[in-house]
């Protein structure tokens, strides 16, 4: 059965709630990439969105700078009440059609929770990693079962949490292989038993109710990334321990998604990932060109092609040996200034933080403050992101920051295209002007 086909006596559906320390004045609500509605916090931070009519499945919310996904059936009527210091540890369902979301934001929980133990599992030979995952995942599974006896799931929304189990469960199966050969320190990819990806047979390449799934995408790009190193290695040989730099074998990636997934949504995001995965990471620039003209070839009418056009224009321009681009930030002084002056005859490193993710910004902050005694030849600098500019001037006086050595960026969407910020540990070292290397990392790079 669909999600489309069911059938209820109402179909309006009420989605509610309380957001107890608010880091934004408002709640947005998304079916996939496409906003279905959104609402402005009262002044007791509560949200309503009333809709006539939804088409039954998985949605999510947004509350910047966090989203979680939420299940909604026609005749539904959804309250949520959630913490932002601990956004999804406090996040709790109630009403109509509550049953399913607790079950699946507690899967989620346990999810995370079992992370470190599964990764624990990975030495062992692979009958026993069989056994002891299939055991996890029969757990929640029963638990499932039982959920379904004691509730009235539709057929969509049990569909969903079951899938939501099993795909979580053979990501770890998919990566096996991979992480039994580092931690084992194995030269080749161990023996495998021959029925050990028969889960594979079960996989829906083209389940649309499934498309932004998060285990269900996740197992997708493990999967599809799987098939393809097997088949480079295969077929192309050379030193597979670096092979996710490599050009042939992120063709194999693309060829792979082009030929197994027809689902347009799935087939556009994974074209996406690979994308935006590859381009990140250095390689040559005919290399980048040769890529990006096989992905036109073979996506060529995805929907995300103007921000994979607008990456590869960036990264063309943020190369080695090239000059910074010319791009203006805020001192706490409330001047402007261009990243060359910031950078005129030293050595710098820019990093990036935001203000509301206060984890990343404690972690980056006892990061940075460590390199600076281990790499003197260094200047620091901090670029703010997506933070209000009083709210940023107020956490760099409160933080004891060196306001010298913090810069705030007005426009996130241009800074992040400009200086192709699509990751928080991104680093920009550069020496009077000069590009030395766009592309490091505060934790590996030094």
């Amino acid at each position: 059965m669909a999600c489309d086909e069911e059938k209820k006596e109402s179909p309006t559906v009420f989605f509610a709630g309380e957001i107890v320390n608010p880091t934004s004045d408002h709640i947005v609500l998304y079916r996939g990439d496409v906003v279905i509605d959104s609402a402005l916090l009262d002044e007791s931070n509560r949200f309503s969105i009333k809709l006539d009519s939804v088409r039954p499945g998985l949605h999510h919310f947004y509350h910047y700078p966090e989203y979680q996904f939420v299940y909604l059936g026609k005749g539904d009527s959804i309250q949520l009440r959630l913490n932002t210091i601990e956004f999804d540890e406090s996040l709790v369902f109630s009403g109509i059609g509550e049953e399913v979301n607790n079950f699946l934001i507690e899967m989620f929980l346990v999810h995370e929770n079992e992370k470190e133990m599964v990764y624990s599992l990975y030495h062992l030979e692979p009958n026993l990693f069989i056994s002891k995952t299939d055991s996890l995942r029969a757990t929640k599974l029963q638990a499932l079962e039982s959920l379904a006896k004691e509730t009235q799931l539709s057929e969509c929304a049990y569909n969903i949490a079951k899938a939501n189990i099993n795909y979580e469960s053979y990501i770890s199966r998919e990566a096996y292989p991979f992480y039994h050969k580092r931690n084992k320190g194995e030269k080749d990819i161990h023996h495998l038993p021959k029925d050990f990806y028969d889960y594979r047979k079960q996989i829906n390449y083209k389940d649309e109710d499934l498309t932004y799934l998060r285990p269900y995408y996740n197992f997708m790009i493990y999967h599809l990334g799987n098939l393809a190193y097997m088949e480079c290695k295969d077929n192309c040989g050379g030193d597979m321990n670096i092979a996710s730099n490599q050009l042939h074998y992120n063709r194999h990636k693309l060829k792979l998604t082009d030929s197994l997934i027809k689902q347009a949504e799935l087939r556009d995001n994974l074209f996406r990932h690979f994308a935006v995965n590859y381009l990140l990471k250095p390689d040559q620039e005919e290399n980048i060109h040769a890529f990006i003209a096989e992905f036109k070839d073979r996506s060529g009418n995805n929907r995300h092609m103007d921000e994979i056009t607008n990456l590869y224009e960036g990264i063309k321009k943020m190369q080695p040996e090239k000059e910074l681009p010319d791009f203006i930030v805020h001192t706490t002084d409330d001047q402007k200034v261009s990243l060359k002056e910031i950078t005129a005859n030293k050595n710098v490193v820019f990093y990036f933080w935001s203000g509301a993710e206060q984890k990343h910004f404690r972690n980056i902050t006892k990061r940075i403050a460590k390199l600076k005694k281990e790499h003197p030849e260094y200047t620091f600098i901090g670029l703010n992101m997506r933070t209000d500019k009083l709210r940023w001037k107020s956490i760099v006086e409160t933080s004891g920051l060196d306001k010298d050595e913090q810069f705030w960026t007005e426009d996130f969407e241009e800074a992040s295209h400009t200086l192709v910020v699509y990751d928080a540990n991104k680093s920009i070292i550069c020496k009077d002007g000069v590009i030395v290397d766009a592309f490091a990392n505060v934790w590996s790079s030094f």
